[in-house]
């Protein structure tokens, strides 16, 4: 049987961004929410799943190539506020709290890092006049200089999250 890996290209945030988000979601810690652990913490710019390891050594060489081909860039943070809302039975259902940023045009991305993901058999047990509101204007920047090939490997306490390889960017 081959090896396959669950694999995901990131950029990967500065220990003080990683801080700063940990310490603008204390103030809901009593939502029903998986929170992201602090290492965890990372803006996804590929989820590409299970990868097998010849298919790992393309991903590899395919994501070298498209550091080859960008500069260092700046990405700001400037928002936390629920994740893909979910309508149904006539009300929105959050999936997630994320913290979201203005378009990359380098990358034609608008960045969004997963705070947290919310339990929703909880959620939906709250009046929804209780239910917390979450959108709060931050300010967070950082410099991107690489991006990450990286492994989420499921594990018992929650994934982990194993950078395989970093690439930097062209200077």
């Amino acid at each position: 049987m081959k090896n396959r890996h669950r694999i995901f290209i990131a950029i990967n945030l500065p220990g003080d961004v990683k801080k700063g988000l940990v310490f603008h979601t204390e103030k809901w810690s009593d939502l029903p929410a998986k929170w992201t652990k602090k290492d965890n913490l990372h803006i996804t710019l590929e989820f590409l799943g299970n990868v097998s390891d010849e298919e790992l050594l393309d991903v590899l060489k395919d994501t070298q190539e498209l550091a080859e081909k960008h500069t260092s860039f700046n990405i700001k943070l400037d928002k936390i506020c629920y994740g893909p809302i979910r309508f149904g039975s006539g009300q929105a259902t959050p999936r997630m709290v994320w913290a979201t940023g203005p378009k990359i045009e380098e990358l034609n991305l608008i960045p969004h890092i997963t705070l947290a993901r919310i339990k929703k058999w909880d959620w939906n047990r709250i009046e929804l006049d209780e239910r917390p509101q979450i959108d709060e204007d931050i300010n967070l920047e950082f410099e991107v200089n690489s991006i990450e090939a990286m492994e989420s490997v499921l594990k018992k306490g929650g994934p982990e999250y194993i950078i395989l390889e970093s690439f930097e960017l062209k200077s």
